[in-house]
């Protein structure tokens, strides 16, 4: 840069930018303890947040940068997705797996038909908006249906399909939405249809391989360090976004099938990729939320409130009841839980961050569409939220019918101040042949786990050690070392090491 022209960043302005977004992630931190005592979704408060800081709040920052939002929500939207299908159950996706694609395939087409003629023949849009913001807000969104949905002790067919159709259904609906920014209403439905397939298929092949062969892989690969394996994990499920997407297939999909599979593949240091996932999810829905906050203008809303309560009320009490019951008659879903899934269908930042498309592409009316999206979906998700526990217990579906899962959850060792010791007998350790109770571990130490030749059991006292076996000892942290010398010891002298001098061998 020449000289007399101002850095656009220094380091001054990174201090102050660095001080600006950790007070908003710990209001937002703050925040989900409110939203969850409250029933309040908590993606209304990160909104809210946004908005005070945009230009009508008390910050007056002034952000109109539609393409940089879009970016950022794709992004946001794939970390989203990643910690969403990390978490999904095979167990209870796969006998619900059929309900869940027609309601994200054929489900959305009706959607967005009813949904478009009404914005059409209510509000008196033209059709290329119209089908745009039907194509927008058809998308359940995956955030809110995961955080709101584990909360809430459903039956697992309601929480596999919900689960599974939000982590379908946005790659149609970016295609739909993408189309009719392009060129408006497509002539030639059935060249759309076959596009929309084609992708689908594509997006669906490589998240599978790369989700196989990222498992594969770290099942049979040792990291050097236990941290690296939650890197990796979300490494490869972001690589199978960006081959999907290269490779002109759904990207979205390619990202959820790859996360899926990586989740149930019984990876080694399991709870602390789930950890780390989890908090990358929260810092992206953080993150996405606060940006959309800031894009919108307040005072602009006023003349689409209207407008998006008509749109809102014909998504939910028409165009989303009549997909549920066409496309779960064939699959004898009670009507119970037709009627929960009609109301669970949640929006949230997808669609916020879809109305960002026409803007990028300079569709006539684009600042209306996202106006409209943006009411919509704060009413709407202000309703639906809070009420889906209360409509699950009048449809007495707040609990299942027969056991349920207990929710055990793996805290490190460090909170409970002990450690956990791994070890392999190698072949020329004397610790062959000598017993667990010989081991003479100091008290508070203990044999927990022996694996051998790939089966993990169980020791008893008298359980005999050998040659390649791997040990789990659990140790409290004042014995700790204690432990470790001692198996040293034994390892160099046998079972009588307490009496060849060998205790005090170095850890």
């Amino acid at each position: 840069m020449g000289r007399g022209r101002e850095r656009p960043l220094t380091v001054h302005h990174l201090n102050q930018l660095l001080l600006i977004c950790s007070i908003v992630l710990l209001v937002a931190v703050a925040a989900v303890r409110i939203s969850s005592r409250s029933g309040l979704p908590s993606l209304l408060v990160y909104l809210g947040i946004g908005i005070a800081l945009g230009q009508d709040g008390i910050a007056h920052v002034h952000f109109d940068n539609a393409e940089l939002t879009q970016v950022i929500g794709y992004a946001a939207l794939v970390v989203i997705l990643a910690e969403g299908g990390l978490g999904t159950k095979w167990t209870e996706v796969r006998p619900v797996l059929s309900s869940a694609a027609v309601l994200a395939l054929v489900g959305v087409a009706v959607s967005v038909g009813v949904t478009a003629s009404a914005a059409h023949f209510l509000i008196g849009l033209e059709w290329r908006q119209a089908l745009i913001i039907g194509a927008v807000v058809s998308s359940t969104d995956a955030a809110a249906v995961f955080s709101v949905l584990r909360k809430i002790p459903l039956p697992r067919r309601v929480t596999g399909t919900l689960e599974a159709e939000s982590g379908f259904n946005d790659a149609p609906v970016v295609i739909l939405v993408v189309a009719f920014s392009t060129a408006g209403p497509v002539e030639h439905w059935y060249l759309l249809i076959g596009e929309i397939a084609l992708e689908l298929a594509i997006g669906a092949a490589i998240g599978l391989a790369v989700g196989w062969l990222g498992s594969w892989g770290l099942r049979h690969v040792a990291l050097p360090a236990s941290g690296l394996y939650p890197i990796a994990v979300m490494a490869i499920a972001v690589a199978a976004y960006a081959a999907g997407a290269l490779a002109h297939g759904s990207g979205f999909l390619a990202v959820y099938l790859a996360s899926m599979v990586l989740g149930n593949a019984k990876l080694p240091h399991w709870p602390a990729t789930r950890g780390f996932a989890d908090g990358l999810g929260w810092l992206a829905q953080i993150g996405m939320f606060v940006l959309l906050g800031l894009l919108v203008t307040p005072h602009e809303l006023g003349d689409d409130i209207v407008p998006a309560l008509v749109i809102g009320l014909a998504l939910t009490m028409v165009a989303r009841p009549l997909s549920v019951v066409l496309c779960l008659v064939p699959f004898r879903v009670p009507w119970q839980e037709q009627a929960l899934m009609s109301w669970a269908g949640l929006r949230g930042a997808v669609p916020i961050i879809l109305a960002t498309i026409p803007m990028v592409q300079g569709v006539e009316g684009s600042e209306r569409i996202f106006n409209i999206v943006f009411v919509l979906v704060v009413v709407y998700t202000l309703v639906q939220g809070p009420t889906l526990p209360w409509l699950a217990r009048k449809l007495r579906l707040g609990e299942e019918s027969g056991a349920a899962d207990l929710g055990i959850e793996s805290a490190p060792l460090e909170h409970l101040r002990g450690h956990l010791l791994s070890m392999v007998i190698p072949d020329t350790s004397r610790m062959h042949g000598v017993e667990v109770a010989e081991l003479r571990l100091p008290a508070g130490s203990a044999v927990t786990l022996v694996v051998r030749e790939g089966e993990s059991f169980v020791p008893l006292p008298t359980t005999m050690l050998q040659h390649g076996d791997e040990l789990l000892v659990v140790a409290t942290d004042p014995v700790r070392d204690a432990a470790e010398r001692r198996l040293l010891a034994v390892g160099r002298g046998g079972k009588l090491a307490g009496w060849l001098g060998t205790d005090s061998a170095p850890a």
